[in-house]
Parts: structure tokens; sequence; C-alpha cells
């Protein structure tokens, strides 16, 4: 084992019966993985059904457990012929992406069945005396990850590649028991942060339920749901957008010097400056590129001319305008065969729904409230991250980059 740091590293926080267990190591991943890829495949041998093949992408979606759908795949004869002859990986151990978004690991597991590009994804196949999910949790550090970035650094295209890898160091305690303390309390937290997350996904499915059962369906001018003080009330009004509100066009910010003005294009904030476009709430939609993504505004602000800002609303309110936008399927009004678009002409002429004020407000309110605890159900998920974070430098050794070189 290449115990090339002499200096003795203790984490600020250790767990009861580990504090006098002496100091951790720091290895290279070479130490307690072997470090390669797989067989190449080519193109050729490519198919449409069999075995998943694996890329950078879809190795990203993996790591964020996210839902994916494999393009490609190998037959089932050549995944048993490669594995025959060459391994697979198994429960324990790692893809890591080479190529492109560098750093993004992947911890196997039992049931997985596939096989991966070779050169873009690195396979750590894990040896005795690491606990995996242990070193799933350093490799997610920030000591780790500042290792990648400065390896690749110096090359002219960025590739994390298996001689970087296995010269890559992380903290090794004493015994593997403490690695499954560490593990165990880390894992303990991610799943807490993914059921909070569950949550806020429900949340927002909920919201999108919502939204399509409080305003009627296309034809239709009473909703299917509807608060019981309106349910007698006559339908809702037939009215083209050009007669609730007016459209405005954003305009270059460039000239204008810093302040606490926030500026607005369809991709959302980008900086603050000293005087302002529109003063009061408005329901904002992109001219040009992001065109799905409705804005709701209030205050003072400035939008760029790649984002529409509304007023002079009659007989509506912006909030309620907002939530008509949100229901909107705004690529199928787009103009244009290259970049997304809308104009003012075609905005204006959309034909919406629209209710008393009375009933505008309470549908608002309602959403509002909703959306209230999806901000707060973000912001839980967000403050789990951050303690996360914090706890892993705590149960991590400090280190800085004097304490590591490359062999």
């Amino acid at each position: 084992m290449s115990e090339h740091n002499k200096k003795e590293l203790v984490p600020m926080l250790r767990f009861p019966g580990f504090e006098d267990s002496g100091g951790w190591g720091n290895p290279l991943i070479e130490d307690f993985f072997n470090v390669g890829s797989s067989k190449r495949v080519l193109q050729k041998d490519w198919t449409t059904h069999g075995v998943p093949f694996y890329r950078t992408r879809e190795l990203v979606s993996l790591s964020k457990g996210e839902p994916f759908s494999s393009e490609i795949f190998i037959s089932d004869e050549q995944f048993s012929s490669l594995s025959e002859k060459y391994g697979m990986p198994s429960k324990g151990d790692f893809l890591v992406s080479g190529v492109g978004t560098l750093g993004i690991s992947y911890q196997v597991q039992q049931d997985d069945r596939f096989y991966f590009k070779d050169g873009n994804v690195l396979w750590l196949a894990k040896k005795n005396g690491i606990n995996s999910t242990y070193f799933k949790y350093c490799f997610e550090s920030d000591w780790i990850q500042n290792q990648i970035i400065g390896q690749t650094s110096k090359s002219t295209v960025g590739t994390y590649t298996i001689q970087n890898a296995k010269k890559t160091s992380f903290w090794s305690p004493p015994s593997l028991e403490e690695q499954q303390k560490i593990a165990d309390c880390l894992s303990s937290l991610d799943e807490l942060i993914t059921a909070h997350t569950q949550k806020h996904q429900a949340l927002l499915s909920y919201k999108k339920g919502l939204l399509q059962n409080l305003f009627p369906a296309e034809g239709e001018t009473v909703p299917a749901l509807r608060f019981p003080e309106f349910e007698d009330s006559v339908g809702w009004a037939i009215k083209p957008m050009k007669k609730l509100f007016r459209i405005g066009n954003g305009k270059d910010h460039k000239h204008l010097a810093d302040g606490d003005i926030p500026v607005y294009g369809s991709g959302g904030y980008m900086r603050s400056v000293d005087d302002y476009l529109y003063d009061g709430e408005s329901a904002c939609i992109g001219r040009k590129g992001t065109i799905d993504r409705p804005i709701f505004l209030s205050g003072k602000f400035w939008t760029v001319d790649t984002l529409f800002y509304t007023h002079s609303f009659k007989n509506c309110s912006p909030k309620f305008i907002y939530l008509i936008f949100l229901n909107i399927d705004w690529r199928s009004q787009n103009e244009a065969g290259g970049v997304p678009s809308l104009s003012k002409s075609n905005i204006e002429k959309i034909e919406v729904a629209v209710p008393s004020l009375d009933e505008q407000q309470k549908i608002a309110d309602c959403l509002s409230s909703l959306d209230e605890l999806i901000t707060a159900q973000s912001k839980k998920i967000e403050d789990l991250k951050a303690h996360k974070k914090g706890l892993m430098q705590q149960l991590f050794p400090a280190m800085d980059e004097s304490d590591y070189q490359v062999q």
C-alpha cells in the first residue's frame, strides 16, 4: 500500500469507540481498486434491444437516480461472451465518467446487468479492505473532485484517465468498522434527503393536477373543480388575451449601472441594475429561446428583449394570468423552425377562459399556498444537502494541496 502521506490525519468528528484508534491513512485508489475499463464494442455491433450499453450520459442519470431509457444495446450473446472472457462489474464496484462530465460515479448494485463504453467510462473493481459505500462518499467529496479537476486541467481535452484514477488519493480509517459507521451515517442522511425529495415531487405533481382541474378543459367554460361559493355561478368567459392585458418588450440593460433592481431573461435572473422597466406584478413569458417557462414578477424589475412582460390588466389579476400561462402548451405556439419564438400578435389572439375577479383570487390564493409548501419543501432539501456537506467535511480529515502530490 502506498502510504505517500506521512502526516497523521484525524477527522474533526469521530464516532464513540474510535477516538483512540489512531490516524487515518491516505492511500491511492489503486491500493484498493483495480482500475480499468471495458473491452471495445464497435458501433456496428450496437443493437436496439438486448443488454443496455451505457455511456457518460446514462452514467450521469444512474448516479443521480434519475429515470432514463437506454438508447443503445448489445446482444445477449455478445454480453455473455464479454462477461466470460473479461468479467463484468459486480456489486460494490464503481463506474466513473472519464470524458465530458468528469468524476461522476455510480456504485454498481446487485442486480445490475449492462455493458459500458470503453475509454468514456472507467471501471473501479473493488479489492478487499474497503467498504464500498464508504468509498462512495469519499469520491463525492470536494477533496477527490478537486483532484480530478487538477489532474485534467493540464490536458488540452478534459479527460480523467485510468492513470489519473489510479493516482487519486483518498482517506482510509484504520478499520472497516469505522468505515461502516461513516457509511451508515451518511446513507441515513441520504435516505432522508430522498424521502423529502419524493415529497417535493409529489407536491409538484399535485399542483400540476390541481392546475388542470381548477381550469376548464379545452372547449369548456366550467372547471372540473370549483370552490363551493362559485358552484352556481355562470361559466367562465372566453376572451382573447388582447382583451385582458398588454404585452411589453424587454430592453437592453448593458448601459445600466449596477444596482438593486433585478434583470430577468427567459432563463431567469441575470444581474441587478440601477433602473427599472416596470413596477408592479407581471406574468412574463419568453419571446425567444426558452418560451415554455413562465415567470411571475412583482415590484421593480427589468426584462431583456428575450422576455415579454404583461401590464395594463383589464378585469383580471396578474397572478391569474400567470396561472393561465402555466396551463398553455407554449411549444405548440412556436412560430419558428429553428430557435423557438413567440410574437405579441400570436399571444394576443390566444383565447382563454376567465372567471370573475373573486374566483380568480380564490384560485390564485389556493395555488399560492401550495407554492409556499413547495418552496418550504425545496428549502428543507437544500438545508439537508448543506448539512450533509458540512458533516462530510467534519467526518473526513481536512486536506489541502500540500497534503497530496501525484505520484
